[in-house]
């Protein structure tokens, strides 16, 4: 026996719908996950979800969207904690960081875990990640141009390695591993080390 879905508001069904897809996506994969899934997950009809959206790509992307707005907000509480100090910025966000990747219910980070389920380089889902991957640069790129380093861009694709590497490995070795541990220690080395030979 069905059970009658009961109707929602447009704007608190759309957050429903999106609140169940961010839990399914990250923990299962976006091709693992159904729409029919999301629908059981959400506790609404499947009409409430194609009336949010038209596709599930769609709600992919709308997925995307809002684990970038959620990255851009964990970017600034960093930045915010040391105003004005760019190294003590950095070492923050990287404490953050592996505070983030030890949690027991992390599962690296969602945009390298959809690039990899998207191979094509013209889907939508794949040019947001690469968006965001952009961005992600111009951000560590200006902070370290404040710091004085003397290759910011080496630099600065150095710590999105590390940043990379470390989702990599919180899901090879677990969220306890001992690297993720030592990232902050590790980052602090390489930035001071950066802005050493910057110096005259």
């Amino acid at each position: 026996m069905t059970t009658k879905k009961n109707r929602v508001p447009r704007a608190e069904a759309q957050e429903i719908i999106l609140n169940a897809a961010d839990e399914l996506f990250y923990r299962e994969g976006v091709h693992a996950v159904s729409v029919d899934a999301i629908v059981e997950q959400a506790g609404l009809n499947k009409m409430s979800v194609y009336r949010q959206f038209s596709s599930k790509t769609d709600l992919v992307l709308a997925y995307l969207e809002r684990k970038q707005a959620a990255f851009r907000d964990e970017w600034e509480t960093s930045m915010a904690k040391h105003p004005g100090e760019p190294r003590q910025q950095l070492l923050q966000f990287f404490r953050d960081l592996a505070a983030k990747a030890s949690a027991e219910k992390f599962r690296g980070c969602c945009f390298l875990n959809v690039a990899v389920e998207f191979p094509d380089k013209n889907h939508p889902a794949r040019q947001l990640v690469c968006a965001h991957q952009k961005e992600l640069y111009e951000k560590f790129a200006e902070i370290v141009t404040a710091l004085g380093a003397a290759n910011p861009c080496e630099l600065a694709y150095t710590l999105i390695l590390l940043m990379e590497g470390t989702y990599a490995d919180s899901q090879t070795y677990g969220t306890d591993s001992t690297a993720i541990t030592l990232l902050p220690a590790i980052v602090e080395k390489l930035i001071d080390s950066a802005s050493a030979t910057s110096q005259p």
